[in-house]
């Protein structure tokens, strides 16, 4: 189950978003969010002490995920999605707590602003979510320090005879004592809602100034202060697409094509939450336009499900009135069709086009290494079976060849082989190369077992040639070859026969450092263990009382010359004899009981 849950997870995107891990009855066990959906996902398959970990990976099934635009959108959806699935292992944001609103009391005479935890139907303007929370406290200071507007909810008119403290300090223009007229504060209050609204300019431009001047006259704490504002204007600026303050319940359909198969992604907002997502694939019999597809999904998709007041499409479908009728028949309510070409809601279906994208590709989904790979080699297909080699020896005794494979950018070790070298004597990497190829290649041809996509070689031109060469003979030329040099890490290959340099943080270039390296520790690892195995038995030989025949048996039942002191005397008198376990003990200077 782990090898499947990691090839799932290799697969998955080097993209913000969210992430869960579905049990076998297909419910979600754990949300988490991410910069990097893949390189957060396989963090898991690392050694752990974690109990939280090792008992996710023990109960879970598959694992799947939802792009956003960005870890801020990851975290609001994250939250929506624990409220709303209570998985088993998140023991955060599952009661119903979430991320901080401001509330401007529009509906009253002198409005105030506050802050809440969520958006109510009671007149009020919201604005948020904020993340973090200290950003809409920051907000809020701003609002009192820039426009005036109040933040406690004193009585108007009242009893006040005198301003208070907030007054004073010049956070509030202090309307309980009638210091300025409700039209005036009533302009405040639509020039705050401006700003809040995103019309940030001309303030960002005064703060900006002012912390510049600040930082002349080395005010550092002034112009961090300046900063930390500027900053949260700019955050007030990112309004988040999954969440919205108008509670209203909206279908976002994300579309995406690839010849006669058609992905559909549906966001389900309800309440102004993205709390859900479905996913289609169609394979169309004959090929037609996206408009008559996208007519047909509705029809279908709507045949057993609620309907909500909106529906926002990346296109319009055929005979939109038609299907809208369809709907509004089925809904008994009235049911807008809506194709935005600008503004938050097309951003959201953006972003749903772009998890339909995706999903066109599960299930033969490629990493992003084996595609850049593919392009940096000009390769005619993906390279899902790599097959990587490598010669370990010293001074031509104990030549070892490697072979590893990685199938999806993951290794594969039950299918890793070592080689001893039969034909070759002496120091020759080349001709112990052609040995490795040839044995390997002849049981491909021989047992019909799959072809590798790419052959990756450890060395330079040399061990190119002599790798093309192999497959010349084996009539699997068409099998593409390529070897890396070390020293600089120039990829040579029949296209690039001068060589390729790629760039040193590129996704592709780390997959084949990777194979290579993992190639060159698999060699080295036998060999060291041969090395081991040769040095044990010279140390035995010499030992009297030990003859071949013991010698053999100890060799084949310790690996190690430590394993041999840590024994029992009564496991070596049953193996080699009381009186060959006395000299061995003597021989080393150990006297056991």
């Amino acid at each position: 189950m782990l090898d499947k849950l990691k090839r799932q997870a290799n697969l998955l995107p080097e993209k913000p978003g969210i992430y869960f891990f579905k049990n076998e009855d297909d419910e979600i066990i754990y949300v988490g969010k991410a910069r990097s959906i893949r390189d957060r996902v396989l963090s898991y398959f690392q050694p752990s002490p974690d109990p939280k970990v090792q008992n996710i990976l023990a109960e879970a099934a598959s694992v799947d995920f939802i792009l956003t635009d960005s870890e801020k959108e990851a975290a609001f959806l994250e939250n929506n999605f624990i409220q709303k699935h209570q998985p088993k292992f998140n023991l955060r944001l599952k009661d119903d707590k979430s991320f901080p609103y401001l509330k401007i009391t529009v509906q009253e005479r002198f409005p105030g602003v506050y802050l809440c935890r969520r958006v109510e139907e009671d007149g009020a303007r919201y604005f948020g979510p904020f993340a973090p929370a200290k950003n809409a406290r920051t907000t809020i200071h701003l609002l009192n320090k820039y426009f005036g507007l109040r933040g406690c909810e004193e009585k108007i008119p009242g009893h006040r005879t005198r301003p208070c403290l907030e007054y004073e300090m010049k956070l509030c223009s202090g309307p309980c004592v009638g210091a300025i007229s409700e039209r005036e504060y009533r302009q405040n209050v639509d020039n705050a809602l401006l700003f809040l609204e995103g019309k940030t300019e001309k303030l960002l431009s005064l703060l900006k100034e002012r912390m510049e001047a600040a930082a002349e006259k080395l005010l550092f704490e002034q112009a961090a202060h300046w900063r930390d504002t500027i900053r949260a204007i700019e955050q007030i600026r990112e309004k988040p697409k999954l969440i919205s303050v108008g509670l209203e319940n909206a279908d976002i359909i994300g579309l995406a094509r690839k010849g006669n198969e058609i992905a559909f992604y549906v966001f389900f907002m309800r309440r102004g939450k993205v709390v859900e997502s479905e996913e289609k694939i169609w394979r169309e019999k004959q090929s037609r336009d996206t408009a008559s597809a996208l007519k047909d999904f509705l029809f279908e998709f709507y045949k057993f499900r609620d309907i909500p007041d909106r529906l926002l499409l990346p296109s319009a479908p055929a005979d939109k009135k038609e299907i809208q009728t369809i709907l509004e028949e089925r809904r008994g309510e009235k049911v807008e069709l809506i194709v935005p070409l600008k503004g938050k809601d097309r951003e959201i279906i953006n972003l749903a086009n772009r998890n339909a994208e995706i999903l066109l590709f599960k299930g033969v989904a490629k990493p992003e290494s084996l595609c850049m790979l593919q392009e940096a080699l000009g390769l005619e297909r993906i390279p899902r079976r790599i097959e990587g080699f490598d010669i370990s020896g010293t001074g031509g005794d104990e030549i070892i060849g490697s072979m590893v494979v990685f199938i999806d950018a993951v290794p594969e070790k039950k299918e890793y082989r070592r080689y001893r070298i039969r034909s070759v004597s002496g120091p020759d990497d080349i001709a112990c190369l052609k040995e490795v190829l040839e044995r390997r290649l002849s049981k491909i041809v021989e047992r019909g077992l799959p072809r590798p996509d790419l052959i990756l070689i450890d060395g330079g031109k040399g061990q190119l040639h002599a790798a093309q060469e192999i497959l010349t003979h084996l009539n699997l030329s068409s099998i593409p070859v390529i070897a890396l040099a070390k020293r600089e890490e120039i990829i040579f290959s029949e296209k690039y026969p001068d060589g390729l340099k790629l760039e040193p943080t590129s996704p592709a270039l780390k997959l084949i450092q990777h194979i290579r390296n993992e190639a060159h520790r698999f060699a080295l690892s036998l060999h060291r263990q041969r090395r081991e195995r040769k040095s044990l038995r010279s140390q035995l030989e010499v030992i009297p009382g030990i003859g071949p025949k013991r010698l053999k048996i100890l060799l084949t039942r310790f690996e190690s010359l430590e394993a041999i002191k840590q024994a029992s005397d009564e496991d070596l008198k049953a193996l080699i004899g009381q009186r060959a376990t006395l000299a061995l003990r003597n021989y080393f200077g150990q006297k056991k009981d």
